[in-house]
Formats: structure tokens, sequence, C-alpha cells
């Protein structure tokens, strides 16, 4: 298995299914196989190729959440709980689990209509939903009753008013859902979440010993469903081969467990695992026991590289680019340095043929407007360039394709591309996933947006960078741009410098408000524990944070812990950066994240709670004059040192 000599496909077609596993994003299909499908079709004829794609992410949870996948979990609960009763030991029961049995029925009953709604396939749901008597209520909801407005009669009053009867709804069954992924999670799959599954078995693994014992060990009842679809998949399309993408930790378990259910149904089918875990995570991979699973494993940009793969089952003379095989007990890297990557302009359009479109479900969980935009609405996916054009940032895997090789689209083949789109799924909402859209390229789509009169919404991820003017900004926000992502990260232009990201905090400030001046959104990322980082960094860093929601300039935020990574500047030459770098285990399967030490000795983990919950308030303009030490035990930060008026002395005309 996986000897490239030895692979030959002999039939008179070769049926490739490429499949999303679970879990990711359950509002919009992740795009990896809608590229893929995209551009393999453009070769279909001329290899005798059949390609299909299937998101076993939606499919699975959609198993679940199912009247019949709930049965199975309650009746699986309710005899743990039975067995014991019997056997009179006590054990604290989760409040989560504690509520699910106290209704289980209840929730049986009621989970295909809340799906349905959340669908967008039964909206006079939502009059009974809000009436709060039709669908059980179990830990999530105290968030309701202990928020914002939770002493008035109506405690979502301040949220949506008299009016915004859908949107309501929509919180309340999202809510709902989150009470039953907390069950699953406290009782039947402690590694499962609505947007990853066992993470913790794959992220920065150096051996791959706990993902083969999970993966060989008693299945548990998300394990079990998670075969049985594989089945389904196999079934319904009869593939040679299988392309698996896992574009995260989350989701590299599920996919060596499709391949293992499906093998385990037809041997002969050939597994191919690709995307951006394997990406960065194993490209020192040398455990030869990976390939009891898949054959092939592709790394960077898959276009070329599934082509060549593609020939290569056709014919094994044919050459492979950037893709690991087994041969005996070696595993090796190979990659004719005669094949090369593919332009932009020669990838295709994406595909979503073949995807169930009308089942994706949005969730509305956080009240923030900004922030719904991730789980909320079905999104045309689009890359505006390949790579990034700025790739200086310290902290980023610059040396990676994904960030070092840049490539932009042309202004009318995006057009192109997303007029294809709206034809083929109806939608006009298009989420633009750049690392960080140009602004010369965003200026140039906008301008052709608007003289080819094609009307669309959109967002993306940008760097705060002076050329975004507010005269950009408006032009951005009449081709349709209604929310812009960056990042802030650190708020210190002492720590902005040493991570060379080109911006300063006055400089994102300017930038910010001439986006929401053009009724454009802004989300902030952040980031906390940065080499050399300090206790005052990181105090003044939440006061200027504070000051830009104060003026406006950001609707939405998140904190994220800094960590070093093997493919950043940083990983690859941490004196610069003051710090040294723990010592890696031999790895012979993952590797990313690197534990370091910082001379500072400040522990950041005091920081995480506070961080978080002043920018939870800020993002629902709560907590705007509070002191930004109150969000701290007593004593654990120093005193601001940034001017009040630092952020509205930068907006001064």
């Amino acid at each position: 298995m996986g000897n490239p000599t030895a692979v030959r496909y002999l039939g008179d077609r070769l049926r490739l299914l490429l499949i999303t596993p679970p879990m990711t994003q359950l509002n919009t299909p992740y795009p990896a196989t809608a590229y893929l499908t995209g551009f393999l079709r453009q070769h279909a004829t001329r290899l005798d190729l059949e390609v299909e794609q299937a998101d076993a992410a939606i499919e699975l949870f959609l198993k679940i959440f199912s009247r019949a996948g709930l049965q199975r979990v309650l009746d699986e609960l309710s005899a743990r709980a039975e067995a014991m009763r019997k056997r009179k030991k006590r054990e604290d029961m989760p409040a989560s689990i504690e509520n699910f049995l106290a209704h289980g029925a209840t929730y049986v009953a009621t989970i295909d209509g809340g799906v349905r709604f959340l669908q967008g396939r039964d909206a006079g749901l939502a009059l009974r939903i809000v009436g709060r008597d039709l669908l059980p209520e179990g830990p999530r909801f105290a968030a309701i009753d202990e928020g914002p407005g939770a002493e008035d009669q109506d405690p979502l009053a301040w949220a949506f008013g008299g009016l915004g009867i859908a949107d309501r709804a929509k919180h309340l069954a999202s809510l709902y859902i989150d009470d039953l992924a907390d069950v699953i999670r406290d009782g039947i799959a402690p590694d499962f979440e609505l947007s990853r599954y066992a993470e913790r078995l794959a992220a920065s693994a150096p051996t791959f010993d706990p993902l083969r014992d999970a993966l060989e060990g008693d299945p548990n009842l998300i394990d079990i469903m998670l075969d049985e679809l594989a089945a389904e998949l196999y079934a319904r399309h009869r593939p040679d081969v299988i392309g698996l993408t896992a574009p995260f930790p989350g989701n590299a378990y599920s996919a060596f467990r499709i391949a293992r259910a499906i093998k385990a149904i037809a041997p002969a089918t050939r597994a191919i695992l690709g995307g951006g875990y394997v990406n960065t995570e194993l490209r020192e991979l040398s455990d030869p026991r990976v390939f009891d699973y898949v054959d092939f494993m592709t790394l960077d940009a898959g276009e070329a590289p599934m082509l060549a793969l593609v020939e290569h089952l056709r014919d094994a003379s044919k050459p492979l680019l950037r893709t690991f095989v087994r041969t005996g007990k070696t595993v090796s890297l190979v990659s004719d340095p005669t094949l090369k990557d593919l332009s932009i302009t020669a990838t295709g359009t994406p595909t979503y043929a073949g995807l169930p479109l009308d089942r994706y479900l949005s969730l509305f969980e956080m009240l923030n407007p900004m922030h719904r935009l991730w789980s909320d609405g079905r999104w045309n996916k689009l890359t505006v360039a390949h790579g990034c054009y700025w790739k200086q940032c310290s902290f980023c895997d610059v040396t990676l394709d994904y960030i070092a090789r840049y490539d932009r689209a042309p202004a009318d083949l995006l057009i192109d591309r997303i007029e294809a789109l709206i034809a083929e799924t109806g939608q006009t909402g298009f989420h633009f996933v750049d690392e960080a859209a140009p602004p010369a390229a965003l200026q140039a789509l906008a301008e052709k947006l608007i003289e080819r009169d094609v009307i669309i919404t959109w967002w993306g991820n940008v760097r705060f960078e002076k050329s975004f003017t507010p005269e950009l900004a408006q032009l951005l926000a009449r081709s349709g741009c209604v929310a812009i992502s960056g990042g802030l990260e650190v708020a210190s232009d002492r720590l902005l410098e040493l991570m060379n990201k080109g911006v300063t905090v006055e400089q994102v400030a300017r930038v910010t408000r001439a986006f929401v001046d053009a009724g454009i959104m802004v989300h902030a990322y952040l980031m906390y524990g940065f080499p050399t980082e300090t206790a005052q960094d990181t105090i003044d860093a939440l006061e200027r944070v504070r000051q830009l929601f104060a003026e406006g300039c950001l609707q939405s935020a998140f904190w994220h812990r800094f960590t070093a990574t093997v493919h950043s500047p940083i990983g690859k030459s941490p004196a610069t950066y003051g710090i040294k770098l723990r010592k890696l285990p031999r790895i012979r399967f993952a590797t990313n994240d690197v534990a370091f030490d910082d001379p500072t000795g400040v522990d950041h983990d005091l920081f995480a709670d506070g961080l978080r919950k002043a920018v939870y308030n800020y993002m629902h303009g709560l907590g705007l004059d509070a002191d930004p030490r109150s969000w701290f035990p007593r004593g654990c930060v120093p005193k601001v040192k940034v001017p009040p008026d630092l952020v509205s002395r930068a907006l001064a005309p």
C-alpha cells in the first residue's frame, strides 16, 4: 500500500470522491473540496475522471442531531444512569446531562423542527420558539438570565427589542443546539465540539500513537455514527479513490477514521490526505503506520499534486509532486522537480455541486452582529490572491507555500467566478478567505463589481495598513463590503514593531474608523503572551482596545494566546525575539507549536479570563467606562500607563 510503482487503476473510469471530514463550520461548506472539484473537472474528459464531493461534517451533525440520533444518545445515557442507580453508586452528573435526561423525550421530539428552523426551512416555528415553551432549555440559557437585561421581564429586549422575532428565535434555537453539544461532549465523546472533533489527538502530536490508539480502540457512539456515515458515503458514490481534506487538527482524526471505515468495506479504495493540517504539521512525517489508513499525503496547494496523483493512478510511471508515500517500512516525500504549481488563473472556478446547500444551518450564539458572520449565513468562498503580499510577520508561517507564494487573480476573472457561483448556488454572499487581501486587488475588485453591476454582499480579512483610506473604504462599501477583519495583535507599538507587523496602533485606529464611517463592521484579532510581553504591555494593550471600542472603531474582537510555531521566523530564530525554545521530542508524526521560555517570566495564563471577559463585554457595549484592571484579580496587573485619549487624538483631524 502506498508504493507508487505498484499503484495502478485498470478500470474505464476513475471515480474520485473528495470529502470534508467532521467537524468544521455548520453554516457553509469548507471550500477545499469545492476548489479541487472545480479544478479537476476541467481535466475530467482527458483523464476519464469522475469527481464528486461530500461534506461529512454537516452529514454527521445531521445524523446526530436528529430524532433517531438523539434517541440513541438518550438510550445510552439513560442506560448508564440506570446502571449507576442499580449499583447505588453516587456520582456527580454534569448539569448538561442531568437536564437532558430530565427532558429527553422533549429533546427527541423537537430536534428535527429545531434543526429545520436553523436551516431556514421552517420559518413559521419562530413564533413558537420565542415563546420559550417549545424547546427545552438547559444550562446554556443561563447566559440570558444572567446577562444584560436579566432583571427585565423580557431579558432579550435589549438585543432584539419588540421586533427581531426571527433573530431572537435563531438565538434561542442556537443555545438549544449548544446544550445538546454539551451533552454529547460531557456524556458520550469528550472531544466532541460543533467545530472540531478529537483535536487534542492530532495537534502538534510528535507520535502517531494517540491517534492510532483511538482509531483502533473501543469506539464511542459518535465514532460508530461516523463509521456508519463512511459506509453510507461509499455506498452512495462507489469511489475508486477518496480524497480527504484536513484543514485543522480538529478534523484529522475523522479523516483517518473515514479512510479506515471505507477501506474495511473496499480495501482496494485508495485514500489521499491533504489540507492545512497536513501542510503545517506533518512535514516531518516518518511513521509508516500512518499509511495503514491512507495511501498518499500531499503537501501545500492541492491542485497540482492532485492532478499529478490522478495521472499517476492511471499510469504508475507518471511522476508525483510533494506527495508522501510508503515503500516497505520507509516513508518518502516524492516530488518531481519538473512539476510546478499552477497559477491562480488556471485553478478554475470552485463548484459546490453535489453538496446539500439547503441543509446547512445558521447558528446565532453571540449577539454581536459582526461576530455572528462566522456561524450565520451561507457564504460562497473565494480567494482574491494566493498567499500573502506582506509575508513579513514574525509569528506567521511565512516559509510555507500558503503564505510565501503570492499570486493575485485579475479582477475580471474574479467577477467571472463570482457570477458563476451565484448562478450555481443562488447565493450572493461571499467570504474572501485570503490571509490578507491586498488593498489594490480589493480596489480593482470593487471597481469591477460596480462597473459590471454585480450585486453581492462580501467580507474578508486584511492588514490594517494606511492604503485603506476613507475613500477606498467608501468604494468597498459601495461594492457590497459589510465587514472586515484584521490583526491588531498585541496592540503595542513596541511589540508590533518586534513582530514586523508594519502598522501602529494609531494607524489601526484611523483605518478602522475609515471602515466604520463607511458602514463596514470591523473585527480585530488580538494576541497576548508574545515574546518579551510584560504585564504592563498587556494591561496597556487592553486599554488601547477599550478606547478603540469606545470610539466606535471596533465592533468585535477576540484574544488568542500566542504560540510559537516551527515554520515562523520566531520558531526559526528565537534569540532574535529574546526567547529560548524548549527542546522538541523526536518527531515522527506532527509538529507545529513549540514551547519557549521568556526571560520576562510573566505568567500569561493569569490574564486569559480577564482579557476575554473584557472584550466580550466591550462587544456588547458594556464596561467601556471601567478601569481595565477591574477585569483581573486585585493586584494582578499594574496601573495603566496609556493616555486616556490616545485613540481620540489619533482620530482628530
